[in-house]
């Protein structure tokens, strides 16, 4: 109960005009998200000031893509990389992240694991073996100071233990700075949108990355009719999973006017900019 009340005086404080945005200076500081095109996957890299936190790896295949991407803007070291769930598309780069040139100051993971096929090891505690890194489980109530915002973990509230559930112990994320706010689900599915809604953690946002690359196991009106988003982004790619994005996640965005972007459909990924309260999202 303490935890559930400090969350929502949180949020409640994020509503209120308190400028999370400000950095020490005072002045406001732009929030970035930029959703790497990594196929059917997450690789998400978010920056405000001079705090930089990539939030999953994708495959182990993409990778080279990832590097790249992020060699390309201008990233040679990272104040975190948090990884939302156990699942491959999310987590196989880590070991080869690791192993490059840039600078990994931070793991951080959910504090909850559904263990597959008897396996009782996280692939994120296998991935650090041997560096000298120590992943830090976050769970609902934990934040992360951003540098000019903040970055507060709003679920998961509890474990899923069956296998088939890993996706509901996913990390759920809302990044606020810039005087505007972003929602990162992981692959977030009904069960843990239900928890949270009833909850009342579910806060309205500027920005959401739907979850579960936009399947039909997730997303449905109530959180949408929460969050009221101006903007969606949905990373998948539809050669690897045809089943995606989802007709009817597609129909509840539009039916509600809001835009939808996808990864597969840019080189790069999709870029979020919020500045002064002013958000720009684009296809680079």
């Amino acid at each position: 109960m303490r935890i559930l009340l400090v969350l929502l005086a949180l949020v409640s404080m994020a509503y209120s005009g308190i400028a999370f945005g400000a950095g020490a200076d005072g002045a406001e500081k732009p929030l970035t998200l930029l959703s790497v095109n990594v196929r059917k996957g997450d690789a998400h890299l978010l920056r405000c000031g001079e705090s930089v936190y990539l939030i999953d790896t994708g495959k182990k295949k993409e990778f080279d893509t990832l590097y790249r991407v992020l060699r390309e803007n201008g990233v040679g070291r990272l104040t975190g990389v948090i990884l939302t769930h156990s699942h491959s598309d999310h987590t196989g780069g880590l070991k080869k992240l690791i192993q490059s040139d840039i600078v990994i100051e931070n793991v951080y993971m959910s504090a909850y694991y559904a263990a597959k096929n008897g396996d009782k090891e996280h692939p994120v505690v296998k991935a650090l073996k041997n560096t000298g890194l120590q992943p830090v489980p976050l769970k609902a109530g934990d934040r992360l100071t951003l540098d000019g915002g903040e970055l507060l973990v709003l679920g998961p509230l509890a474990e899923m233990k069956a296998p088939d559930e890993e996706n509901s112990n996913s990390l759920v994320l809302l990044a606020r700075g810039g005087g505007g706010s972003i929602l990162l689900t992981g692959d977030m599915e009904f069960p843990e949108e239900e928890s949270l809604l009833n909850a009342g953690l579910i806060p309205r946002a500027d920005v959401i990355k739907i979850g579960n690359h936009g399947e039909g196991d997730a997303t449905g009106e109530r959180l949408i009719a929460a969050v009221s988003p101006s903007f969606a982004i949905i990373s998948t790619n539809s050669e690897d999973e045809p089943d995606t994005p989802d007709p009817r996640v597609l129909r509840l965005l539009k039916n509600r006017g809001i835009t939808v972007l996808e990864t597969e459909r840019a080189p790069n990924g999709v870029l979020v900019t919020i500045s002064d309260g002013s958000i720009r999202c684009e296809l680079k």
